[in-house]
């Protein structure tokens, strides 16, 4: 059985072809700028050259085709016909309160997500341009929605509901909802086999730390909290996301520069995190790093926040849950900065943890960092949303 993976991005696509009786990937690529000049597919298929091609790619619907294409061309192709591919898995980012588990998706299912267009403006519509593209390309194929938001669904409402008239949840559904979802289910019952936990009590927090970055909690798998809120701006510093902020900052930057509220909003999206905090030095960690080792002190406070912030939330989730049997550590700041997973440790002496630095020296493959004698597992788990995203659709088409 062969599952072809897609991920629409609001002008990219990323795509994975899994061969699921061993789960290894059999080519892999990137569509980058979708609907803008100078759009290219770079196709990586297992075991041979990279092949870039540079093509004009105006809408989803001709990066879907150019995936087809290279997929099936008779030299750095991996199949023969579209007949191998079983079904087809998109990352699909909400689907509001209607959905819980991943669909193959009908009629109702793209109503659903088109309604959602409010609540993922970047995302949703391109994550249905991709499904309407595979249906054009590959007709009658089974096409299964794996929702980002799946996995915060399980939280209690004490967890997921906002302080404000409860008449606008039901009206509008406006609660928290988490993403990364994907991502944090993958860790989270990853981190219960490779440390080895009970799988239906292990409480444990994943930490995924990259330019987008959340926090989670899980009893037995299950989602009981998540950082991220209505939208993904909520919770840890990222990036360019500001993260958990007073919300009168945002009347008061509209009065003080006139600005108007989606204007603002833009910069709390777009221009905050660690690259407002840092001075505008850059939104990638590895720059902020290496300015602070250069001696910039703005630098160094975007870092000593962002961590300090993780460490805030692990607390917050130890208590939330009255214990934790392991924190996993997973995306592109959390799998390679070693430094920056012992200084979030060193705030957690009081749970016990301890971190072992020869075990911590390592990046990209699962691996329990913490000391023998620390109270907590402590790992490091690698996270893969594309083999998430396949497991779930076979199954979807299994069932």
């Amino acid at each position: 059985m062969k599952i072809l993976v897609i991920n629409c991005g609001s002008s990219s696509l990323k795509y994975q072809l899994i061969k699921m009786e061993d789960e290894s990937v059999i080519a892999k690529g990137l569509c980058e700028r979708i609907g803008i000049e100078g759009s290219k597919l770079i196709h990586q298929p297992a075991g041979k050259d990279k092949v870039e091609i540079e093509k004009p790619m105006p809408t989803h619907k001709t990066a879907i085709e150019m995936v087809m294409e290279a997929l099936l061309d008779p030299s750095y192709g991996v199949i023969k016909d579209t007949g191998e591919i079983t079904a087809i898995g998109h990352r699909v980012l909400h689907a509001g309160t209607v959905y819980s588990e991943s669909i193959i998706v009908n009629d109702d299912v793209k109503k659903v997500i088109r309604e959602c267009f409010d609540l993922g403006p970047l995302h949703n519509p391109a994550n249905l341009m991709g499904i309407e593209a595979c249906e054009a390309a590959m007709p009658g194929k089974a096409n299964v929605a794996v929702w980002d938001t799946a996995f915060g669904m399980t939280m209690p409402e004490k967890a997921y509901l906002y302080a404000i008239p409860y008449e606008y949840f039901e009206k509008y559904s406006i609660r928290r909802y988490g993403f990364h979802g994907t991502s944090h289910m993958f860790v989270s019952g990853e981190a219960i086999k490779f440390g080895g936990l009970d799988p239906k009590t292990a409480k444990v927090i994943v930490c995924h730390l990259g330019n987008g970055a959340s926090v989670s909690a899980s009893i037995g798998g299950k989602c009981v909290d998540t950082s991220m809120g209505l939208t993904p701006l909520e919770g840890l510093i990222m990036g360019t996301r500001s993260g958990d902020i007073d919300p009168t900052v945002v009347q008061y930057l509209c009065h003080k520069e006139g600005k108007s509220l989606d204007e603002v909003l833009d910069i709390l999206n777009k221009k905050s995190g660690v690259l407002g905090l840092s001075g505008g030095i850059s939104s990638d960690f590895r720059d902020i790093e290496m300015a602070r080792d250069e001696g910039n002190h703005l630098a160094k406070v975007a870092l000593d926040a962002f961590i300090y912030r993780v460490a805030k939330y692990i607390g917050a989730y130890t208590a939330a849950m009255n214990g934790v049997d392991a924190i996993a550590f997973t995306a592109g700041v959390g799998e390679n900065d070693k430094v920056g997973r012992k200084t979030i440790c060193s705030y957690l002496g009081y749970l016990g943890v301890k971190i072992d630095d020869a075990a911590n020296d390592v990046r990209g493959k699962n691996a329990v960092i913490s000391a023998s004698d620390s109270k907590v597992k402590v790992m490091l788990i690698p996270t893969n949303e594309e083999l998430a995203i396949a497991r779930q659709t076979k199954r979807m088409i299994e069932a």
